[in-house]
């Protein structure tokens, strides 16, 4: 439907309040139409042609009346401090946000968002971002379980199974970053050399988070509270294209997906 035959069938439902305004339950019944249609109007505006400061200031204002002051107990709590369940590791892509794939409401999921969803094996003196907040998700929250959600279509897979074999670089960051990766892609490239270059990548995509798995059975936190029994640690796979995702459990090693809507 297009934000036209929206407007319209709005002005048409203010008109049928006006002209029914004795009806109590049929104002009511028109009222939650006109929100839903507001709220599927508001979802189809373009945010590229939008105010920036406009868009930002509405989402607040949406995310204030609809769920804060909605739900006052529930905000207060937060304010005393959190408690998640889950740590998870997504891709930075505009596209996979885990709160909005899986509807993780506030409180419930520490999040560490970056290139390629990669976890980089312990290292004290590198990639100190991804080690402290393992550290602090799982050493003082004590989150239950760790969940490194990969995608289709993933730009970082992209230029990880591009990147040139003579191991030079086109840019500061991105391909030093992806290249810990490289055990994920020499696993692809030896079992699925024969495919299309689309398809290595697409095996990729899922090799790099089993990579991820393995590499955070390296810190210490983590081992003890796996050996304890106090943590799970599981692989996802979001397919934007197909709207479908994968869950796969880590026992001692990586087993199949235990849960799956995608072939």
């Amino acid at each position: 439907m297009s934000n036209l035959s929206h407007e319209g069938a709005i002005e048409g439902l203010k008109k049928l309040l006006i002209d029914n305004e004795k009806d109590d339950q049929l104002n009511k019944e028109v009222e939650a139409k006109i929100e839903k249609l507001i709220g599927e109007l508001q979802g189809k505006r373009p945010h590229d042609h939008c105010d920036p400061v406009g868009r930002i200031l509405d989402g607040f204002h949406r995310f204030k009346t609809t769920k804060f002051d909605k739900y006052p107990e529930w905000y207060r709590e937060l304010a005393e401090g959190q408690s998640p369940k889950f740590l998870v590791f997504a891709c930075s892509d505009s596209r996979v946000s885990p709160s909005h794939v899986l509807d993780f409401q506030p409180g419930e999921a520490f999040m560490v968002r970056n290139i390629a969803n990669l976890v980089p094996a312990f290292n004290q003196l590198r990639y100190s971002g991804v080690g402290a907040a393992i550290e602090y998700a799982v050493a003082s929250l004590r989150v239950e379980n760790i969940l490194v959600i990969g995608h289709s279509r993933c730009g970082g897979i992209e230029r990880l199974m591009t990147l040139p074999e003579d191991g030079s670089t086109a840019n500061d960051f991105v391909d030093d970053w992806v290249k810990i990766g490289l055990p994920a892609k020499a696993k692809v490239k030896a079992k699925f050399g024969h495919l299309r270059p689309h398809e290595q990548n697409h095996k990729c995509e899922k090799e790099a988070v089993n990579l991820s798995l393995i590499n955070l059975q390296t810190y210490p936190y983590v081992q003890e509270r796996m050996a304890e029994g106090a943590l799970a640690l599981r692989g996802g796979y979001y397919d934007f294209v197909q709207g479908c995702f994968q869950l796969w459990e880590v026992k001692s090693i990586v087993t199949p997906p235990i849960s799956t809507c995608c072939k």
